[in-house]
């Protein structure tokens, strides 16, 4: 390297780092190119597209780089991965890479690996996983090796856009087995992933596949991975095939813990198998793995479904004498249940509970209970609550309205603090 070269080096360095610098570089890039005669080196290209890219100034860092053999060097593939590596970084610049591409093939560059992987990793991180699919084709049939943390990201990729999971050569699975073919072996991640997934899309008998795949490579799904799959196939109905997943992660010596429980026992509650449920429970506890709220909501609703309302109520007590409390599903499956059981009194207490705490705006069983006192001719009762429920800016809806209204007829009239609460109610609801 010459001294000129070293000298116009500093220059543009020092240039670079000085703000508004742009008018300033091109004269001296056309007195390098017009006046001297000394071959630049390649690096202080690099330097320059990297400039020009990081101020968002993707025309001038391509110029660059195009007019790079004006000034006696010999581009390589350092100076187009920098332009490339800056051009992918925006939309913008990511326009104007199949340009670059056809240029570089016009100076003979030759892409190397790492020339491809930028491609892939932006295309991936912009969404275009189709584009970067036949990319990593074209490195499979050209002979390059290709780097296992692409097969992953375009996985990855694929998955959180939960694009190609139909049939076809562009699924997910089908992208999963082409690439075990030649050569990729997905570790615990990229199957957990892939699993995730399936599972979102309700297709758990494709996720008991992958976990198979998994087991088939000699490698061992941990409980995340047999919970996901435990889910899928019991969203299938595949109940059958969910006891015996259930099974086999005891017998692999996998600890089951609270998640993996719950859909477990989610599971048994819609085979109407509640005492399996209850069971499930009692096991839970034994094995130190506290039951937590998705847990007792399960069963409760499951008991309430079946009217075992003194179980729902010991199991309510046992869960809050475990620390568990209630919420507002809580408060709906037991409301939902003694309505249904004709046990109006508790019912009309747990609803009065349920708006002291503020615990909803508004409960579609509300009008349940109130309709459902006005035909038992408990209108008075009915009308504590609608007040109540005024008190609490909460509106009664129209079937509620219209129980009160055929209750008293024509013949009664309302006490006038009583209807100013429901004039009130209404037009917290909008005037309906």
């Amino acid at each position: 390297m010459s001294t000129t070269s070293i000298a116009y080096h500093f220059l543009i360095k020092t240039l670079i780092r000085t703000p508004l610098s742009f008018d300033h570089i091109p004269p001296i890039l056309d007195r390098i190119e017009l006046v001297e005669n000394f071959e630049t080196p390649e690096y202080i290209f690099v330097e320059l597209i990297r400039f020009y890219g990081c101020s968002g100034r993707f025309e001038e860092a391509v110029d660059v780089f195009c007019n790079i053999p004006s000034f006696r060097c010999v581009p390589s593939a350092l100076s187009l991965n920098s332009l490339l590596l800056v051009l992918c970084r925006r939309n913008q610049g990511l326009k104007l890479v199949p340009c670059v591409l056809m240029k570089s093939r016009v100076l003979n560059i030759r892409l190397e690996e790492s020339s491809f992987e930028i491609l892939i990793s932006a295309l991936c991180r912009f969404g275009k996983v189709g584009y970067a699919v036949e990319i990593l084709n074209c490195m499979i049939c050209d002979g390059f090796d290709v780097d296992m943390r692409i097969f992953s990201l375009i996985l990855s990729s694929m998955c959180e856009q939960k694009k190609g999971f139909g049939s076809g050569d562009f699924g997910v699975l089908g992208f999963l087995e082409s690439m075990r073919k030649v050569g990729f072996c997905p570790g615990m991640i990229d199957y957990a992933k892939v699993i995730k997934v399936l599972v979102k899309e309700r297709r758990g008998l494709d996720a008991l596949d992958v976990l198979n795949q998994i087991k088939a490579a000699r490698m061992k799904p941990d409980i995340v991975c047999y919970t996901m799959v435990l889910n899928g196939v019991i969203m299938e109905g595949e109940y059958d095939k969910a006891d015996e997943l259930f099974d086999e992660l005891l017998v692999l010596g996998l600890v089951p813990d609270v998640y993996t429980y719950n859909v477990y026992i989610n599971g048994l509650c819609k085979q109407n198998n509640v005492k399996g449920g209850l069971d499930v429970l009692l096991r839970m506890e034994k094995m130190g793995c506290k039951p937590n709220l998705i847990t007792y909501n399960v069963i409760l609703k499951a008991l309430c479904k079946f009217g075992k309302l003194d179980q729902a109520k010991e199991l309510l007590s046992e869960m809050s004498l475990n620390g568990v409390g209630a919420d507002l599903q809580t408060h709906r499956i037991m409301l939902d249940g003694l309505f249904g059981k004709g046990e109006i009194d508790e019912a009309c207490v747990l609803m009065e509970e349920m708006l002291d705490k503020c615990l909803c705006f508004y409960c579609s069983t509300y009008d349940e209970i109130i309709s459902g006192l006005c035909q038992r001719g408990l209108v008075c009762k009915a009308l504590d609550l609608v007040e109540k429920m005024a008190c609490k800016n909460v509106a009664p809806r129209p079937k509620s309205w219209e129980a009160i209204v055929l209750a008293f007829s024509n013949e009664l009239s309302l006490p006038e603090a009583v209807w100013t609460g429901l004039v009130s109610s209404a037009k917290t609801q909008g005037g309906t």
